[in-house]
């Protein structure tokens, strides 16, 4: 299966083939890790896999290289290709009493006489005293003096009107206004909950794994061993029109894809790139081709390899701001965490999150140079629903103006 999709938090260029297991006979189906992404337009793209027989394989969106990968590599598919020599033993299980702690809680440890459990957070301060001029029988707000009651206001169906509240201007000259309450501190006899201390646990063993044993469904390979192509699915899901494709081809000339290429889509890219660039100076005015290029920087740094756990929340959060412009600041500011956190984490130790694979539904299996779309649109727009509200007349408040 080779083509892209995009469709809500999904954006990627599919590379996905399905390998049949000399040992078992079973089929396999083998996703390619981190693939390229789809372009954030509503160009036309054409879309080429390239298979070499050096076991590699390259993936270029409108002729660029985007992916090169290696069919036998575990680095580059889930699952890998060629299975592991080993496989935990699924019959071997953990005894009863493998003891996996490495601390427990101190078993001669007592809890002292003095430690009250009941002792409050915090206290009042009882050396605290009363400000001077705090104004005790001062309301911290009073009805609005110049507030007067709308002509059209009801009182049978509105209620009883009442003026506004606003902050009393008394009390923005004095150190306070009501009722004066000692402030709160930290109790100084606080100790919480007691919990016997963490000691060495002197019956741990470790973490315990099941032991190896040679995995049956194992075997070498020197390249891989491809069905020949008997037919081409098409495989399109959308809830939008606009969605163009053809020019599908398969060829064992790389030549050949990249004449039709510079034949049938740069003409026609070309026409809408410049159709595109008058739009974006018609609507200049607002701003929003300034702000797109702002998201296009943001969908490169979404595809950077190690954020490739978080991929799918930075677009969505992107996607967001491409509705709602004036939150832009709030998203980078976001994703600029996100990429910190992460880069933290890589430098100091912390364990980087395993890539999320995701089965397809449909795998074909490309023999040579395959070339999808030289008009495909290749952009599933993501629409937001949009929740309609409806509600009964709303009662006006009493102390509304």
């Amino acid at each position: 299966m080779f083509g892209p999709d995009k469709c809500g938090s999904t954006n990627k260029v599919h590379f996905i083939l399905k390998h049949k297991n000399p040992k078992t006979g079973k089929y396999v189906e083998h996703h390619l890790k981190f693939p390229p992404s789809v372009p954030y337009d509503k160009l036309s793209h054409v879309y080429t896999a390239i298979l070499k027989p050096d076991n590699e394989v390259r993936i270029l969106v409108d002729g660029e290289e985007k992916k090169k990968a290696n069919f036998l590599s575990a680095d580059d598919f889930e699952p890998a290709l060629i299975p592991p020599k080993t496989i935990p033993d699924p019959e071997d299980k953990k005894p009863e009493d493998w003891d996996e702690r490495a601390k427990i809680p101190d078993p001669d440890a007592v809890k002292p006489d003095d430690w009250d459990e009941d002792a409050p957070l915090e206290i009042e301060d009882e050396e605290a005293t009363k400000p001077e001029g705090w104004l005790d029988d001062e309301p911290e707000e009073i009805d609005d003096p110049e507030a007067a009651k709308p002509e059209d206001w009801d009182d049978e169906e509105d209620g009883e009107w009442e003026a506004p509240k606003i902050d009393n201007p008394k009390c923005e000259v004095a150190p306070g206004c009501g009722e004066w309450k000692k402030p709160m501190k930290q109790n100084p006899a606080y100790k919480g909950k007691w919990h016997a201390p963490m000691i060495d646990n002197p019956n741990y063993k470790g973490i315990w794994k099941p032991q190896e044993i040679p995995n049956p469904e194992y075997f070498e390979l020197d390249k891989p061993d491809f069905d020949p192509i008997a037919a081409i699915g098409i495989e399109i899901w959308t809830m939008q029109d606009g969605i163009l494709f053809d020019n599908i081809l398969i060829a064992d000339d790389e030549k050949v894809a990249t004449s039709i290429l510079e034949k049938t889509w740069k003409p026609k890219y070309e026409v809408e790139k410049e159709k595109e660039k008058a739009e974006e100076a018609a609507a200049g005015a607002d701003g929003l081709s300034e702000f797109q290029k702002v998201f296009d920087i943001l969908y490169k740094i979404a595809d950077i390899p190690f954020l490739a756990p978080y991929k799918t929340k930075i677009i969505d959060v992107i996607e967001k701001g491409e509705q709602q412009p004036n939150i832009t600041i709030g998203i980078l500011v976001s994703i600029v965490v996100v990429f910190v956190t992460v880069l933290f984490r890589i430098l100091f130790g912390g364990k980087k999150p395993a890539a999320p694979v995701k089965p397809a539904v449909e795998v074909k299996k490309p023999k040579a140079t395959e070339t999808d779309g030289a008009g495909s649109n290749g952009d599933k727009e993501e629409k937001e629903d949009e929740k309609e509200e409806t509600t009964a007349p709303r009662r006006r408040s009493r102390r509304e103006t």
